[in-house]
């Protein structure tokens, strides 16, 4: 495990951007690596331009605060905590957005956004010793090993009734996940109207995280950048952000 970290930890791209052909993205600002709160927006690239879209709105992250993911971007501060696996912190940086998944037969979405409705049989594994570590995988008979129940997407839970994946350690969209750098993070309903944190995904009210899917069009490459306060505004010019 300590020369995975060392590998990750000697990654050294010069710079970071938003990609060129991304006109859309989702920012998360924290107050603080520590804080467990985000303010998020949205921003569509309009000629060279960014403007937010709707007004900006509140959600949770994981209990522990922010560290390090592994996404589309450097790790620039040397001092900040890298992303493992039950570390209960959101991934912070640069990630691609995935498809959304849930409990209801169809929701509102762009044409072009994948949906899967999930069923017993749909595991997301965050066991790192497996082969399938950060992969969504579907079962050919119903879950009857406790590893497979344990894996289970679908466990009746209104939080994840309806979420949207984040690209972190990612192996969906032509990334390799790295065991033990952190799995399964989402979007996704937040608990108790609010009041609790997350194990380290991006959780927001249910009726913003319909409104946010529902914008997202593949399209235009949309990403999520989720950084503390004073690390967007250090990055802000040289990562081409909004």
């Amino acid at each position: 495990m300590k020369n995975i970290f060392l590998l990750f930890l000697t990654i050294t791209w010069a710079s970071a951007q938003v990609p060129g052909n991304c006109s859309q993205v989702i920012v998360g600002i924290a107050k603080n690596w520590q804080s467990s709160h985000v303010s998020l927006s949205v921003y569509e690239k309009q000629g060279k331009l960014w403007n937010r879209i709707g007004k900006t709105w509140q959600g949770r992250l994981g209990s522990k605060g922010l560290a390090w993911g592994q996404g589309i971007h450097p790790r620039t501060d040397q001092t900040a905590p890298v992303k493992v696996e039950g570390d209960k912190k959101a991934p912070a940086g640069i990630f691609k957005i995935g498809g959304a998944y849930g409990y209801a037969t169809q929701i509102a979405r762009h044409p072009q956004l994948p949906y899967r409705c999930i069923t017993s049989r749909d595991l997301w594994v965050e066991d790192r010793e497996s082969p399938s570590y950060n992969k969504h995988i579907i079962l050919k008979h119903s879950p009857d090993t406790t590893w497979e129940q344990k894996a289970q997407m679908r466990q009746n839970d209104h939080a994840h009734s309806l979420k949207l994946y984040i690209g972190h350690n990612d192996a969906i969209m032509g990334g390799k996940p790295v065991p033990g750098l952190g799995s399964a993070i989402f979007f996704h309903i937040w608990r108790g109207g609010g009041s609790k944190p997350t194990a380290g995904c991006t959780t927001m009210a249910e009726a913003m995280l319909k409104q946010l899917i529902a914008r997202i069009d593949p399209n235009k490459n949309p990403v999520y950048v989720l950084l503390p306060e004073s690390e967007y505004q250090r990055l802000q010019k040289t990562w081409r952000l909004p």
